[in-house]
């Protein structure tokens, strides 16, 4: 195994922990709270997190299938919190 690859191996794990604890950061605020719009926000942060999770196992596995996973769970995302804004802003979806 090259020195390459060793340092490669060691990028992809700690962005791997790195983005597991931010996951786990953005979770803690979805319990506590303290507003709704804190927990949208949190939400919308876990799933971006979600997404480099994905991002990265595609990298681990040299896997270029699960780069569409991502880009379909982040445009389902954008969705998300579009309606959510809109609903919270506006107490409605659908006008």
């Amino acid at each position: 195994m090259s020195s390459v690859q060793v340092v490669y191996d060691a990028a992809l794990t700690f962005g791997s922990v790195v983005v597991a604890l931010a996951t786990l950061a953005c979770a803690v605020r979805v319990v506590v709270g303290p507003t709704v719009p804190d927990r949208t926000v949190a939400l919308d942060a876990i799933g971006t997190c979600v997404v480099a999770i994905v991002v990265l196992h595609a990298l681990d596995v040299d896997q270029s299938f699960f780069v569409l996973v991502a880009v379909m769970l982040a445009i389902v995302g954008f969705v998300t919190t579009v309606v959510a804004a809109k609903y919270l802003t506006e107490g409605d979806i659908i006008e």
